[in-house]
């Protein structure tokens, strides 16, 4: 017998140990159409948070409804080596011991960071596994895998050797705390409070002209000044020569059309090694550029006096200088953007330094053209627009990192730095023999491939990527994408232009980009907040259904989705209304024989209606889920399974199951069952772990059993009329209670007077509308009601109860219009709202549909307050 309580810390730990010695391991030969999905593989070092939560598991009801639609349904797992991330935890662990990567050496801190992967690299892995997650683990495959290693190197080589990476002096993104380079994509640009420096430059001949900065450090590599040509303020200064202070550089006056004249002083200083448009202006014009910093910020060499300096005490130090040799005009407080390491928030530096690049161009262009083909398809739509203009506008991508963790870049330098790309050192030295024509000594690369170029290759190399495997031949391309619009650029773009070409294929057919989860004031979730929710202690106070329920109700809510506790207490009263529905069910059901069909068999219209909706629910969560409108899919499981079989079903058949007539009784036991055999099944994908406990009760493994398909000669319109009248006269009949203050358990007598359904309600539902109404029903079509009488008006159907000598009429007359007036007030104010495009255009969707269902409640309310008042005394 199924226990008289759900507890999902008994319940899903058992399920989860059953699955791990099952598994979920597919076949690549079974005949099968295959459906496969690539997990967006966590970093090692990330611990479950919301946002994996959510993404996680969309995938598995995916997976699970392909599974048991009969799909050969494979989700690749993997996880990712997260360079910087990886590299700076292990880097924190050393410092506790008063050491550095650079006091142990590579070799030693490489041993160092396995250790490290070995002992807490699959702790993300464990937590997903409770979450429910159905991914083929046998196939769980690591970035740094000696197979995805190769495919990294593979891939490195072919693009070299077609000219599509290079290496180069270039302006990029440098973090002084990790020491290394950045991508575009890995600056976040935050508002600061900072200063503009209004600095004095000296001018030969005499006189000076003024500067504003904001980084005065960066002064100490200036190579030129340059106006307008169009201000004609400083058009006289042009081909003239300032001096730079301090240091005594001279420095040639330039025209720039990129000096915006309102900025400042509306001249600007050119340092071509530590600012992007200055290094363009440079380029252009063939200025030099003269690099200050080191790499951990410190000044170089090149700054003079503040050689060694912080970069920020070098600021302070040259301000001071300024300021006692008169050159400091003045000091303006200035907010503005500056970009931060997205790792460790540290601010960052422009800095020409030598890296690795992809041209992206030649590349993009081919992913720009399978998205407007369709072969490719967003969901939502609009962030294909967003996919075009940053394909459109794509500047090469520096793949180069400054880090020991990671994929050495395949590169080899020979006596004269001559660079020889090879898949390995012994490839490298043949190369390098036929260059000199002799043995040389070979030193490879010290820099490792940013994170996302091996994340690139994920879709093709977790599956055997070069080699021609069979998974490849059957599984790629994948089919759906799942992932956060965050990881657009970073992932999702280069994937497509990876897997375009290498396999002249695109990697997966639909990208689904969910939601940002925020919490219920709709804030973004951080530390600093103190708003961040932990998935893994939801998973212990409420179970991992409850939290996948939550995640997947909220999945449409558009760009943002508002989590709150109370939606997830929410999912664990659906969670425990399922289980209770199947006790139920059990428990009424023990002592059906077994053999018996319900085929051929006299049903009820309330068996007839159940069984019709079921049919109305299959095909309309079956829609939802091929076209991955989840919420959609689990609002509609919630409405049948609470607001019909439950609220309904359940208490029609009770008037059956508890009387006399045991074929009658047969019936609705087998009626039962097949609905609850079939609501597991359907709920499977959302609620795993429940409806495979709730399964075994009834024999059935429902992870690997089919999902249902719905049986058209089921769909029943008549019964559907009947029993969409029988619940609405017996709502109204409740309302009416309520409204008059009659106590609920009261028997009332219920005179029904017309309706096209009434004849049928009341001879063949009599019994079931005087046990849900307490109500002793009778038909009188056309009669006349009483002097004191409520009124009512359920669909079609009209009717009204006696209530001579019930309760005091003028009492309840004076509270009824009080009210009513308080109803009318509120529905005024919601009208008024609701008329308001301000408020539809800015309050979230969940907001507006609340407003609508309230304003509806109130205005079925406010007539039936008239009508009790209107009617007959």
């Amino acid at each position: 017998m199924l226990p008289s309580r759900y507890n999902p810390n008994e319940v899903e730990p058992k399920i989860l140990a059953r699955w791990e010695k099952t598994g979920w391991v597919c076949d690549p030969l079974s005949g099968k159409k295959p459906f496969a999905i690539v997990i967006p593989p966590p970093n090692i070092t990330g611990r479950l948070h919301m946002g994996h939560a959510l993404n996680n598991t969309l995938q598995d009801v995916v997976i699970r409804f392909k599974r048991m639609d009969g799909y050969e349904a494979c989700w690749f797992p993997g996880t990712d080596h997260a360079g910087i991330a990886t590299q700076t935890v292990v880097e924190m662990e050393l410092l506790k011991e008063g050491k550095t990567r650079k006091d142990l050496g590579r070799e030693a801190f490489l041993a160092r960071v396995w250790q490290w992967k070995e002992k807490y690299g699959n702790e993300i892995v464990e937590q997903l596994k409770a979450l429910g997650c159905s991914c083929d683990w046998s196939r769980l495959r690591f970035t740094l895998d000696p197979g995805l290693s190769w495919a990294v190197r593979t891939a490195f080589v072919r693009l070299y050797r077609e000219g599509l990476i290079y290496r180069g002096e270039y302006l990029i993104n440098w973090c002084p705390r990790c020491e290394t380079a950045l991508s575009d994509l890995e600056v976040e640009h935050e508002e600061i409070q900072g200063n503009l420096y209004f600095v004095r430059y000296p001018l030969e001949g005499g006189g000076y002209v003024t500067v504003a900065t904001t980084r005065p450090e960066t002064m100490l590599g200036d190579t030129a000044l340059a106006v307008n040509p169009k201000d004609e303020r400083y058009r006289h200064l042009l081909g003239r020569t300032a001096i730079l202070p301090v240091l005594g550089r001279r420095l040639p006056i330039v025209a720039a059309e990129e000096v915006d004249p309102e900025f400042g002083t509306g001249v600007l200083k050119i340092t071509p090694a530590h600012d992007p448009v200055d290094f363009q202006i440079g380029q252009r014009l063939g200025l030099p550029a003269i690099n200050v910093l080191n790499g951990d910020g410190t000044i170089n060499e090149n700054g003079g006096p503040f050689a060694g300096m912080d970069r920020f005490r070098a600021r302070e130090a040259l301000v001071e200088r300024l300021r006692a040799e008169g050159l400091l005009e003045k000091i303006v407080p200035y907010r503005h953007a500056v970009g931060h390491c997205q790792r460790c928030r540290t601010m960052v530096e422009p800095r020409l330094s030598v890296q690795w690049f992809v041209r992206t161009k030649p590349l993009a262009e081919p992913a720009l053209r399978v998205v407007q083909e369709g072969k490719i398809r967003f969901i939502p739509e609009r962030w294909t627009k967003v996919y075009f203009d940053w394909l459109t506008n794509i500047r090469d991508w520096c793949i180069s990192r400054q880090l020991w963790w990671g994929h050495r870049i395949p590169a080899w330098y020979g006596p004269d730095s001559a660079i020889f790309v090879a898949m390995d050192e012994e490839e490298a030295r043949a190369l390098a023999r036929a260059h000199y024509g002799k043995d040389v000594e070979l030193r490879q690369d010290e820099d490792v491939l940013d994170t996302w170029f091996s994340s690139a290759l994920w879709p093709f190399s977790v599956m055997g990527w070069p080699e021609e495997t069979l998974d490849l031949r059957t599984f790629y391309p994948t089919d759906l994408l799942i992932t956060g619009f965050d990881i657009l650029f970073f992932w999702v773009a280069r994937m497509v232009m990876m897997g375009l070409h290498f396999l002249g294929e695109v990697p997966f057919r639909v990208v689904l980009i969910t939601p940002l989860i925020v919490d219920e004031r709709g804030q973004k979730m951080s530390k600093t907040r103190g708003n961040v929710i932990d998935p893994l202690e939801l998973i212990q106070s409420h179970g991992a259904d409850a939290l996948r329920f939550t995640m997947v109700h909220i999945s449409g809510k558009g760009r943002s989705a508002r989590f709150s506790r109370s939606l997830l207490d929410e999912s664990r009263d659906f969670l425990n209304k399922i289980w209770n529905m199947a006790r139920f069910i059990l428990t009424n059901t023990e002592d059906l024989p077994e053999g018996l069909a319900l085929s051929g068999r006299p049903l009820a219209w309330e068996d007839r209606w159940v069984l019709s909706r079921l049919q109305a629910v299959i095909d309309e969560v079956r829609d939802y889920l091929e076209r991955y409108l989840f919420h959609l899919a689990a609002e509609s499981l919630y409405h049948f399974v609470w607001g019909e079989v439950c609220d309904w079903y359940l208490e029609l058949a009770k008037v059956r199951l508890y009387g006399e007539d045991l074929e009658a009784r047969r019936t609705a036991q087998l009626v039962l069952r097949t609905l609850l055999a079939a609501i597991v099944r359907l709920l499977h994908p959302v609620l795993p772990y429940i409806t495979e406990e709730i399964g075994s009760y009834l024999g059935m493994e429902v992870s690997r059993s089919a999902y249902p398909k719905s049986d058209p000669s089921l769909r029943d319109p008549e019964a559907e009329a009947v029993l969409s009248a029988f619940q609405a006269l017996v709502r109204e009949v409740r309302a009416l209670r309520a409204e008059l203050g009659l106590d609920p358990g009261r028997e009332l007598e219920l005179v029904v007077t017309g309706g096209a359904q009434a004849e049928r309600i009341l001879s063949e539902l009599g019994p079931a509308l005087a046990r849900l109404a307490r109500v002793r029903p009778r038909l009188a079509l056309g009669a006349a009601a009483p002097a004191t009488a409520a009124h009512g008006l359920a669909a079609d159907l009209s009717f009204f109860i006696p209530l001579e000598g019930k309760l005091d009429w003028a009492a309840v007359e004076a509270r009824l219009r009080k009210t009513l007036a308080k109803v009318e007030a509120e529905l005024t104010g919601l009208e008024e709202r609701l008329a308001s495009p301000e408020f539809r255009e800015r309050a979230p969707e969940e907001v507006v549909a609340e407003a609508e269902g309230r304003a509806q409640e109130l205005r079925a309310r406010k007539i039936r307050l008239l009508r009790l008042l209107g009617g007959e005394r």
